[in-house]
């Protein structure tokens, strides 16, 4: 693979007009073709075979107005009533408005509802659209306030929550600050202002071309917004990890006295082999979602995968055609003072690799090796503690920041009706042919524990459609409990009739998507382990290095997931980071999983080739960890900290749910590379010496893909005996 990476390398660079022509069509391809579309992200998650998707898919049959997205319209009169003239007055105008709106085909009033609080403070009102909450128009949804403006103006307060409700706008602040701060590490690692802009270039043409490819599947299927979200923190943040490894071993074959075009040429077969299989390896942990049969984590998982190899693409073709265009330049440095070192440590990564800061650290590490795993297993396992009071649901309304509109309305139910009504139930009962079994029902429900209050919805079509009011709010374990109830006793509480109930609604809906990614979640753990262990096996070419890098994953996975718990469960640090305790979102730990064994893996690549291609060399397995993970420190560090950069910046985001995964992803990064990475897998290493390398004899006939470059290395140096004697006049042929 090294031999055919360095000919692909070279073509990019020879031809780099050509190949800087093909990505700009490609990019303006994509932009044009995500603007005709029309697709957009939706802020949806639908879960197939689960009972709660039954009922919507019933009501959808059956009826049509109820099963369609909704709007919970709560107004407050503070310390006012809410049932005096004026306020009433006001209410009922907006009420009228409301109605008159686009794609609204009915709207209840709590003055015939009944659904106003016991201090007549406050008051609920619902307003239902003739479309599912992902297909209602946004210029509908900006009709809400302005419908409810002559309300407010009277004094009343009012909020929106529910499926469909005016929705906190995203800022592109995270981006653009995770992007500044990669261009500063970036800086400080090269010296060079024109070398620290080229792998983020890389990254954004591909993040550019990965997002306008999402937009245009949007408008053929729903995706979530959290699909590219996630999408961008990985192109981003891999898209500048590629480019970096092959960037720094171009400047070190151009510093050692090679001609660019073929120093461009074993950039890529050296570092462009380890960033092939660092790709995969996220590539198949991120399409490994698709096992666990949930469409939006399919897509999710999907649309990563699609960044990265994007930008995996970018790394092996256009890089190495911006290598064409600037030629030398790469390995110019800044006169600034301040960043004077970075060209004195450049050099000393050439010709004394010893001297590193890097390489000093692995020594200490390898020294001590013993003392080094007892005190980073404890710490880890530590770390992972919290991870035994793990609590997987999706963040209600009442994690939302104080801002937020659909907060403020959980707030108000919560302090005027009581916390249940946030998170209320919807039952359905089929076969239900006369009022008085509805009745009937109505009484079972109200003797059940742990129920506040039950309405009847709607009877029509032998459906009958209860909301069951829990005294506990959505995301609470008794409300949980009270679910499980009703579906283990439903034969009771249809009182002998030959009804069917089921249980639906958003909480219910939550509780089922939890249920099933628990459930999921080993069968997605065995698949994407045994795959990744495969693809690392046979990169190289023994059992023990891949075993070690799944152990050293499951320390990083604990760890993140602890910390996840610590803080957005516990609430550490909650006032800091402007955050409400909630229970972890419920996709986040399969997520978590995929992302940052594929992350692993990617620094595992990269340390472990190293030390691979220095051992290959010169048959020394200690010496080898201490050089191959010392060389390796300064890239691994900067790219750690880029891609921890890059997903921390997303905690600024004002939505928790986009909050917890930038925090999990950033601090499972750091554990991972400068923890497991750079200091348990040198130490593992040292202490195993050359039987870190055992392989069975069979080994032999499997396909040697040459991660570390040593074919390369040895066709090169064949070359050139041949040709010692000639001056090197022009570039060196490709090889054949």
């Amino acid at each position: 693979m090294s031999i055919r990476l360095y000919r692909l390398a070279r073509w990019c660079f020879l031809h780099h007009r050509i190949v800087a022509g093909v990505w700009l069509t490609v990019v303006v391809a994509a932009v044009l073709g995500a603007v005709l579309s029309g697709g957009k992200t939706q802020n949806v998650f639908t879960i197939p075979g689960t009972e709660s998707q039954q009922v919507t898919s019933i009501l959808e049959r059956k009826l049509p107005a109820m099963s369609g997205g909704y709007t919970q319209v709560v107004f407050s009169a503070g310390s006012a009533k809410i049932t005096s003239a004026s306020s009433r007055a006001a209410v009922e105008r907006a009420l009228q408005r409301l109605a008159r709106m686009p794609q609204v085909v009915a709207v209840t009033s709590p003055y015939q509802t009944k659904l106003i609080s016991a201090d007549q403070r406050a008051a609920i009102a619902m307003v239902y659209y003739d479309a599912q909450a992902m297909q209602v128009k946004s210029s509908t949804v900006d009709l809400l306030w302005p419908a409810v403006a002559s309300a407010r103006a009277a004094g009343v307060d009012v909020n929106f929550s529910g499926s469909v409700y005016p929705q906190t706008l995203l800022s592109d602040a995270p981006e653009a600050i995770g992007v500044v701060v990669a261009l500063v590490i970036l800086i400080v690692n090269f010296g060079s202002l024109l070398a620290a802009g080229i792998p983020l270039l890389s990254a954004l043409l591909g993040v550019l071309t990965s997002m306008m490819g999402i937009m245009i599947v949007a408008a053929l299927t729903t995706v979530s917004f959290a699909a590219t979200t996630v999408a961008l923190m990985l192109g981003i943040s891999c898209g500048i990890d590629y480019a970096l490894f092959v960037l720094t071993r171009y400047r070190q074959y151009l510093l050692a006295g090679e001609l660019p075009a073929e120093a461009a040429g074993r950039a890529a077969g050296t570092a462009g082999s380890a960033v092939v299989f660092a790709a995969l390896s996220v590539i198949i942990a991120l399409s490994g979602l698709s096992v666990v049969g949930i469409p939006f984590l399919t897509l999710m998982g999907l649309s990563a995968a699609g960044s990265v190899l994007i930008a995996l693409l970018m790394a092996l073709t256009l890089l190495p055609a911006v290598f064409g265009l600037i030629g030398k330049r790469a390995i110019r440095f800044s006169r600034l003072r301040l960043l004077r070192h970075v060209e004195v440590a450049t050099h000393a990564a050439v010709d004394d690799p010893q001297a590193l800061r890097g390489t000093r650290w692995v020594s200490w590490v390898t020294r001590h090796h013993g003392a080094v795993l007892a005190l980073g297993v404890a710490g880890l396992l530590a770390l992972a503690s919290p991870v035994l009071g793990l609590s997987l649901g999706l963040p209600s309304s009442g994690s939302q920041p104080q801002s937020s509109t659909a907060r403020r309305a959980y707030d108000t139910i919560s302090t005027h009706f009581g916390v249940g009504y946030n998170g209320m139930l919807v039952v359905l009962a089929e076969h239900v042919a006369q009022p008085a079994e509805a009745e009937r029902l109505l009484a079972s429900f109200t003797r059940v524990s742990d129920v506040k209050s039950v309405q009847i919805g709607a009877l029509k079509h032998g459906l009958a459609l209860f909301s069951v009011v829990p005294d506990t709010g959505p995301n609470s374990a008794q409300t949980m409990t009270l679910v499980h109830y009703i579906r283990a006793h439903r034969t009771a509480l249809a009182t002998g009739a030959a009804t069917d109930l089921l249980v639906g609604g958003m909480t219910a809906a939550n509780i089922d998507m939890s249920a099933k990614l628990a459930a999921a979640l080993p069968v997605f753990l065995a698949v994407v382990v045994g795959l990744a262990f495969l693809l690392l096996t046979f990169a190289f070419r023994t059992f023990f290095v891949p075993l070690k890098s799944i152990l050293g994953f499951l320390f990083s996975i604990g760890a993140a997931l602890g910390a996840q718990v610590a803080i957005f469960q516990w609430g550490w640090l909650a006032s800091l980071l402007g955050i409400t305790p909630s229970q972890t979102l419920s996709f986040l730990p399969i997520l978590l999983l995929a992302i940052i064994f594929g992350l692993s893996s990617d620094y595992e690549v990269f340390v472990v080739s190293r030390i691979k291609e220095q051992f290959t060399r010169e048959g020394d397995a200690r010496a080898a960890v201490v050089g191959g993970a010392g060389a390796s420190a300064r890239v691994v560090t900067a790219a750690a900290l880029i891609m921890a950069a890059v997903f921390a910046s997303f905690i600024l985001s004002p939505d928790p749910m986009i909050k917890s995964i930038g925090f999990s992803f950033s601090f499972g990064v750091l554990v991972d590379a400068f923890v497991v990475r750079l200091t348990l897998v040198p130490a593992v290493m040292s202490l195993l010496g050359d039987r870190i390398w055992w392989a069975p004899r069979w080994f032999a006939r499997v396909p040697d893909p040459d991660i570390e470059g040593q074919q390369l290395g040895e066709r090169l140096i064949a070359r050139r005996s041949h040709r010692e004697a000639r001056p090197r006049l022009h570039e060196p042929p490709v090889l054949r």
